[in-house]
């Protein structure tokens, strides 16, 4: 395979293409360039997942047209083969099985040079800024790849990214033996209960609007669910905690009233690390329920490179995770719409979607 696609410069692939300013995707065959830069690679996609950045582009909501540039091939989260190497690549090589960090960064601004890639100000994002996965092939930089264990089950390493955002959130703050909340069981949350129960915390509590999700986060060992409809959060929470409130603090909603209540909650000199985002305006009594009780709030971006994806590595090496029960559909990429669709009625955990199909 190698061999023949360095002897020709574009092949026909099948790709999951966002080129219409309306909702849905179109399914189309199309062309890639196999000549690479010195520091890219060229990888054969076998596995992918869907994403809820993925569906705001399949809905083409606000923050879709602001962003993106049609036509692009969209998708950011997957595992396959690397097929071919730049010349100057030294990372890879051809038939190591590799995931991707999704943000690229620049590796010469003030948060790259002091580590902190995670925040670079130049950012791209796979899938969003440059084209993606949900294809036969995607061309990505050397320096994204992270290597995998080929023995390893390749629906488990196409979740990788989403599972460093669970980690990178939950793991900020210590939380073993810690009474930790994990608000909102999307899958990124479902993977943050799973990750929390890894990492022995002491009580795990879920808040869920779904019926399906507060089912899959009780199987994934929550010793509490709640129901923000139906119970008072707050006071569920504090009576659980005896008064003093939760330790540690997983937002993954981005629900205004979520995130207003859980200031409420986080007992003094916790922590409360945030990745949902909200897309209202967020209001908060600063002087007592951050100042006063001195707590931790820790903005997540994406996942620390690669400190996360060492994280990530050593809780599937360990098995300590239960992806099989948070993997809940699977379907062929050329099926995206009808995935789309499950994803955006909520009844599901993880998707997963396969190339070639």
């Amino acid at each position: 395979m190698t061999e023949t696609l360095g002897k020709t410069k574009t092949i026909e692939m099948m790709a999951v293409v966002k080129d219409k300013p309306t909702e849905g995707f179109s399914y189309v065959k199309k062309e890639i360039n196999t000549d690479l830069h010195e520091d890219e690679v060229l990888i054969k996609v076998n596995t992918a997942s869907f994403c809820g950045t993925d569906l705001h582009i399949w809905m083409y909501d606000n923050w879709a047209k602001k962003r993106l540039k049609l036509p692009l091939t969209v998708g950011h989260e997957f595992s396959g083969e690397v097929v071919k190497i730049g010349s100057k690549v030294k990372r890879v090589k051809p038939g190591d099985i590799v995931s991707a960090e999704t943000h690229i960064i620049c590796n010469e601004c003030e948060f790259c040079l002091r580590d902190e890639g995670h925040i670079c100000e130049n950012t791209l994002i796979i899938g969003v800024d440059t084209d993606g996965c949900f294809a036969d092939y995607v061309k990505i930089p050397a320096q994204n790849c992270f290597v995998s264990d080929k023995s390893s089950n390749p629906l488990h390493l196409s979740v990788q990214e989403p599972l460093g955002n669970a980690v990178h959130t939950v793991n900020h703050f210590p939380v073993e033996g810690k009474t930790v909340v994990i608000v909102g069981c999307g899958p990124i949350g479902l993977m943050g209960v799973d990750v929390a129960k890894a990492y022995k915390a002491k009580t795990v509590i879920a808040i869920e609007v779904n019926d399906y999700r507060r089912n899959l986060a009780k199987e994934l060992g929550a010793d509490y669910v709640i129901n923000p409809i139906t119970d008072d959060v707050l006071s569920t929470i504090m009576k659980i905690t005896d008064n003093r409130g939760a330790d540690v603090v997983c937002e993954f909603s981005g629900n205004k009233t979520a995130i207003e209540t859980a200031f409420r909650y986080v007992k003094a000199g916790g922590g409360l690390s945030m990745l949902g985002i909200p897309s209202e305006e967020i209001k908060i009594n600063v002087a007592d329920d951050i100042v006063f009780k001195g707590i931790s709030i820790y903005g997540v971006v994406g996942r620390r490179i690669y400190d996360t994806w060492y994280q990530v590595k050593d809780l599937l090496e360990r098995n300590l995770l239960h992806l099989d029960k948070i993997i809940t559909h699977q379907f062929p990429l050329s099926e995206i719409n009808q995935a789309a669709m499950v994803m955006n009625n909520k009844n599901c955990g993880k998707i997963i979607l396969f190339p070639g199909v």
